[in-house]
C-alpha cells in the first residue's frame, strides 16, 4: 500500500488536525441550492446525546447519498435550521436556530440545544433545503440537587453490520429509556465482503478494504448509520456514548496499533482519522481540539440518584503484554506502573468518586472488570486486553472505591458478546472476600452471529472456575435497567437470531443489586 500518498490525501497529525476542526472554509451552499439537487439529504436520521439539566446536543448529518465520503454533496457549506419543542407537533416551541453543516465535518450538524428544562422530555427536527428531517425524542437530566425517584436507561455494545440486524436496537427504541449508553464498537473497521455477509445485502467495491482514511471511515459510518433499527433507537431517546477498539483498530491501545499491522506512524495518522469520523457521527460536544488526541471520558450526574463516570480505556491505556490474547503465567501483567486509564484520568475518576453525593456511582466503560478466568481446569487463563491484563491499575480502583466508601458502584461494560452479571471484589483470588459492587456485562447486538442459547451460567448461579460470575449466556441484545433509591435491577434482553430480520425480544435474565447491599440476587 502506498502509506505516504494516503497521509497526504487525508492524513491529520498535530496543527493539520485542529485545522480540520476550523469552520468558513468554503463559500455557503444555499438551502435552495439544496433543493434543486432533489436528493432527501437526512437519509441518516437524527439523534440526540449527552444530556445535562439544561442542555442536548442535536445532531444531524446530511449525505443524499450516505455510501460516498461526503455525502453526494460539494465540499460547500449548507444552510440548516433546527428547532426544539415540548410537544411532537412542535406547537409549543422553546427554541430554534440555524446553522451551518461544514464540509470540514462531513457536513455532520451539532447543535448544543441550551436554555431548557430539566427533566423534561423534548421533540426536535431539522430542516434543509426544503427537506424536514424526522422528529426525534429526548430528554434532558434532572435538576442538580433534585432527589429523582426512578431513571431508565439501556445500554449496549458491539454491532458489526455484516455480522446481522440490528433487531435489538429496535426493541430497545420500543421502551423509550430516559437515557442509552453505547459502550463501543459502534462501527467495526474490517473491510466487508460482496455480499455483506450474514445481511446478504451487496455493497460496493469501496467497502472491501479496512477503514484507515478519512474517507473510509466516513463511508464505513454511513453504511452503519443507513440502518433504519439503529436510527430507531437514536430517535426515540438521547445517547451518551464512548468508543472501544474497533471505532478505530482491533485491541489498539494508546499510540499502538495491532502489531506487526502498521507501522506507529501509520497507526497514529489511522487513530486520528478513527476520532474525526467519530465525532462527525456521534450527538457528541465536539471539543476544542488541538492535537491528534481527544478526551472523551467525562461525568454525567441525574440528580443524586445515580452519576455516570463514562470511561475510556483505550487512549492512555499500556500496551498489552505478553502477545496479547488469553495468557497462563504472565508476570508482566502485575508491573505495578501499569496503566489502564492513564495517571490523570485515574486521578480524575477516583477524585470524582469520592466527592459524589450521588447514591449509585456508575463507571460506564468497555472492557470485563471483574476477572474471567478463562481455563476450566487449575490454570488461570486470563485476556491481556481486559482489565486482567492490568491488574495494578484494576486493584488501585477497587482498593480506591473502598477507601472513599463509595456508594453503590456498579460497572456497565461491554466488549465481550456475552451476557454477564457478577460481583466486584476486593480480592477476585478469595470467594470470602470483601464484595466492593457490581458488574453488568452487555452482550453484542450483532457481532458473532446469532449465538447460542445453550450456553451460560443460569442467574444466580456461581461458576466453579469464576465464584464471583452469577450469570452469563452468549446471545444477542441489551440491557435495560430501572434504577430507583432502593435497587438497580438489570433486565437482559435478547434475540433468538440476527441473520434475519425481525426477531422477538425475550428476557433472558434479571438480576438485582440492592442500595447499600453490594452483591447480585437474581428474581
Amino acid at each position: 500500500m502506498d502509506h505516504p500518498s494516503r497521509r497526504s490525501f487525508l492524513g491529520l497529525g498535530g496543527a493539520a488536525f485542529a485545522l480540520a476542526f476550523s469552520t468558513n472554509l468554503a463559500d455557503p451552499w444555499t438551502a435552495e441550492a439544496v433543493a434543486r439537487g432533489g436528493d432527501y439529504p437526512f437519509t441518516l436520521g437524527v439523534a440526540s446525546g449527552d444530556p445535562l439539566p439544561d442542555r442536548v446536543v442535536l445532531w444531524t448529518r446530511l449525505a443524499p447519498k450516505p455510501l460516498e465520503p461526503l455525502g453526494g454533496l460539494p465540499y460547500n457549506k449548507i444552510s440548516v435550521d433546527w428547532e426544539i419543542a415540548e410537544d411532537e407537533a412542535f406547537a409549543r416551541r422553546v427554541r430554534h436556530g440555524t446553522t451551518w453543516a461544514n464540509p470540514e465535518y462531513g457536513h455532520a450538524v451539532h447543535v448544543d440545544a441550551k436554555g431548557l428544562r430539566p427533566g423534561r422530555e423534548y421533540f426536535y427536527r431539522f430542516r434543509s433545503g426544503g427537506e424536514i428531517s424526522p422528529v426525534g425524542r429526548t430528554k434532558t437530566a434532572p435538576a442538580p440537587g433534585s432527589s429523582p425517584e426512578a431513571l431508565r436507561l439501556a445500554f449496549a455494545s458491539c454491532a458489526s453490520w455484516q455480522d446481522g440486524y440490528y433487531t435489538a436496537y429496535r426493541h430497545l427504541a420500543d421502551e423509550n429509556p430516559d437515557v442509552v449508553f453505547h459502550l463501543g464498537d459502534y462501527i467495526y473497521e474490517y473491510g466487508i465482503v460482496p455480499m455483506g455477509g450474514n445481511r446478504q445485502t451487496p455493497v460496493p467495491e469501496q467497502f472491501r478494504v479496512q477503514c484507515d482514511t478519512l474517507d473510509r471511515f466516513r463511508i464505513q459510518y454511513g453504511l452503519y448509520k443507513s440502518d433504519p433499527d439503529l436510527q430507531a433507537a437514536h430517535q426515540r431517546a438521547p445517547w451518551i456514548v464512548t468508543w472501544d477498539d474497533h471505532e478505530v483498530l482491533d485491541n489498539w491501545a494508546g499510540p499502538n496499533g495491532p502489531g506487526g499491522e502498521v507501522t506507529a506512524e501509520d497507526f497514529l495518522v489511522i487513530r486520528a482519522n478513527a476520532f474525526r469520523a467519530f465525532w462527525e457521527n456521534m450527538p457528541v460536544r465536539v471539543p476544542a481540539v488541538e492535537s491528534p488526541d481527544a478526551r472523551i471520558y467525562r461525568r454525567y450526574t441525574f440528580g443524586d440518584l445515580a452519576e455516570f463516570n463514562v470511561l475510556d480505556t483505550r487512549q492512555y491505556r499500556d500496551d498489552q503484554v505478553c502477545g496479547d490474547g488469553q495468557q497462563v503465567d504472565c508476570a508482566d501483567r502485575l508491573d505495578p506502573a501499569r496503566q489502564m486509564l492513564g495517571a490523570e484520568q485515574e486521578r480524575w475518576l477516583l477524585d470524582g468518586l469520592g466527592a459524589s453525593r450521588a447514591k449509585w456511582n456508575v463507571l460506564a466503560q468497555q472492557i470485563a472488570m471483574i476477572q474471567l478466568d478463562f481455563d476450566p481446569g487449575p490454570a488461570q487463563r486470563l485476556s491481556m486486553d481486559l482489565w486482567d491484563g492490568y491488574k495494578a491499575a484494576k486493584d488501585r480502583l477497587i482498593t480506591g472505591m473502598i477507601d472513599r466508601e463509595v456508594s453503590n458502584p456498579v460497572v456497565l461494560t461491554g466488549d465481550i458478546h456475552y451476557n454477564l452479571a457478577g460481583e466486584l471484589k476486593a480480592n477476585f483470588d478469595d470467594p470470602a472476600s470483601q464484595t466492593v459492587g457490581t458488574e453488568f456485562v452487555c452482550t453484542s447486538v450483532s457481532s458473532g452471529g446469532n449465538g447460542n442459547p445453550a450456553t451460560g451460567l443460569p442467574p444466580g448461579g456461581s461458576d466453579p472456575v469464576n465464584p464471583h460470575l452469577r450469570f452469563s449466556s452468549y446471545q444477542r441484545g441489551y440491557v435495560s435497567c430501572e434504577v430507583t433509591r432502593t435497587q438497580w435491577r438489570a433486565d437482559f434482553k435478547v434475540v433468538p437470531y440476527v441473520d434475519r430480520p425481525g426477531a422477538p425480544v425475550s428476557t433472558r435474565a434479571s438480576l438485582v443489586t440492592l442500595d447499600g447491599v453490594p452483591g447480585l440476587q437474581a428474581l
